[in-house]
């Protein structure tokens, strides 16, 4: 992939690019030959940390700021050839107790982003970060982009929103949008302070504390827990090939139960145990049963498939943050 010349010179910016995906992505974009452009606000707890960018910190330029400011993104996206959307509010959970500003984060600032490249920067290709949580409660599996969107969160809600408007501004004004809906993702990166975000990343802290991991239920749920070098993969094959305004599921068809997700961290750090206990009602409600997606779409007009099974991807994460725990704790 780095002999690929689609990205060579090509100018980049990336929302939310000192987080977990964005700072994967930047660092195989650099390796690609484009020219990226970081945009992060660094908020304490939404997983931006300059670390993940000290690899390539004196390849790319950094603009400490915020997707709401209206005035910053009109400059920002000005001469971008792609624009790869992933600032957000990160935690489903957080969208119940503060809905104003997971919807400011989530609504507003995609809005905010996507009337600015309408203004200055019309013919850019614009990603934006999606989520299985779109779905709601699961009717069918595998899950295809035609299955019913009733999210069970405002989180969820909010992105669903924020889908359709990148669908809105493809139809209307023609701009090249793709939406990408990722479900579990993991690996190294990942902020690691709380479990807001990821359940593979927080399972991992807690395992390498020797600490309880507590399991809602019997653990039977099936999830599709995806490595992050899969998803870059996707996000650079969509930038490619994505057909401006459709949607697109990414996932692993492993078909990894919470259990067996659990049972591979206890079994890599060697640290740890797991309990049982009965789903919380606040959790209960946002349970969207199994969930196993469908990537016919994405396979019929991409060579994308994923490659990294949990076990070595958890191992991966293990390794990596054994090395860097200060950086993320």
């Amino acid at each position: 992939m780095e002999n690929d010349n689609y990205f060579k010179n090509k100018n980049v910016l990336i929302t939310g690019g000192a987080g977990f995906l964005g700072s994967s992505l930047a660092k195989k974009l650099v390796l690609l030959g484009a020219h990226v452009t970081i945009l992060d606000a660094m908020f304490p707890l939404y997983g931006g940390n300059a670390f993940n960018l000290k690899p390539i910190e004196d390849k790319i330029e950094f603009i400490e700021g915020d997707i709401r400011n209206k005035e910053l993104m009109d400059t920002v996206v000005s001469g971008k050839d792609i624009i790869y959307n992933f600032a957000a509010q990160i935690s489903y959970i957080d969208s119940k107790d503060d809905p104003f500003t997971d919807l400011d984060f989530n609504g507003k600032g995609h809005l905010t982003v996507l009337e600015s490249a309408r203004a200055h920067a019309p013919q850019a290709r614009i990603l934006f970060s999606s989520s299985r949580m779109v779905y709601g409660r699961i009717l069918t599996t595998p899950v295809a982009e035609t299955h019913p969107t009733e999210p069970l969160s405002l989180y969820g809600i909010h992105k669903l929103l924020a889908e359709k408007y990148y669908k809105y501004y493809a139809h209307t004004f023609g701009m090249d949008t793709v939406s990408v809906r990722i479900p579990n993702p993991y690996g190294p990166g990942q902020q690691m302070k709380h479990n807001k975000y990821s359940i593979v990343g927080w399972f991992v802290r807690q395992a390498m504390e020797g600490k309880e991991i507590t399991i809602f239920g019997d653990g039977s749920q099936e999830r599709d827990y995806l490595y992050i070098d899969d998803i870059v993969d996707a996000f650079i094959e969509l930038t490619k090939y994505g057909v401006a305004g459709e949607v697109y599921n990414i996932g692993t068809q492993e078909r990894m139960t919470f259990e067996g997700m659990v049972d591979a961290i206890l079994a890599e750090v060697g640290s740890g145990v797991k309990k049982y206990i009965p789903w919380p009602e606040s959790y209960e409600k946002n349970e969207t049963g199994n969930y196993v997606a469908d990537t016919t779409k994405i396979e019929q007009i991409t060579h994308w498939k994923p490659s990294v099974g949990l076990k070595e991807g958890i191992a991966r994460m293990v390794a990596y943050y054994k090395e860097n725990k200060e950086q993320y704790w």
